[in-house]
């Protein structure tokens, strides 16, 4: 005896994972770093502890500045496991697997720019600047920005943007005196 038919297909068998992100706006000036490019090594500089979330299917913040020696902490804040990676030559790690709830963390100890994924979702990516020094910033919402001790001289100030890359503008410092500039970057808010 032979039977003949087919099985019926049942969409939706296994329910999506997939987070619906909200529709909001990503601040461009939240993934820009302000530092001074020349500025000498501080062997004395210290590090801090911040937080890279993932949230949505994304990192949270995208863009984070630090000191060398600062611990980033990766808390899981989706439903479902990441694993946070990377393989840049300041800092080659991986995480490993972890669901929510939980957080890893990191130190980085070598100065330079981290990419940082997750080994699940390939679209997720960070990126982390770790400096040598504290001549470094990350601008307001307003855009403004303060880099304080900065020494007397001549300095190459740059911009940098995910996208984009370095904007160096030259500012002269004064001794005891504020100095200013002003950088323009050709980056519109992106929805995300």
């Amino acid at each position: 005896m032979v039977a003949r038919g087919t099985a019926p297909l049942r969409p939706g068998a296994y329910p999506s994972r997939r987070v619906t992100k909200p529709a909001a706006t990503i601040s461009e000036i939240a993934n820009v770093v302000v530092f001074v490019a020349d500025a000498p090594p501080d062997p004395a500089v210290a590090g801090s502890r911040t937080a890279i979330g993932q949230r949505d299917e994304s990192f949270s913040p995208r863009v984070v500045a630090i000191a060398r020696n600062s611990v980033v902490e990766f808390p899981n804040f989706d439903p479902f496991f990441h694993d946070v990676f990377s393989l840049s030559r300041a800092a080659t790690f991986d995480l490993g697997r972890y669901p929510q709830g939980q957080t890893r963390e990191r130190r980085f100890t070598k100065p330079g720019i981290v990419k940082v994924f997750c080994n699940i979702h390939s679209d997720m990516s960070a990126t982390l600047m770790v400096f040598d020094h504290r001549l470094f910033a990350m601008p307001l919402p307003d855009g403004a920005f303060t880099i304080n001790d900065v020494p007397a001289g001549a300095w190459k100030l740059n911009a940098w943007h995910e996208r984009i890359g370095v904007t160096t503008k030259t500012v002269q410092v004064a001794a005891g005196e504020t100095a200013r500039v002003e950088f323009t970057l050709p980056v519109v808010d992106q929805p995300r």
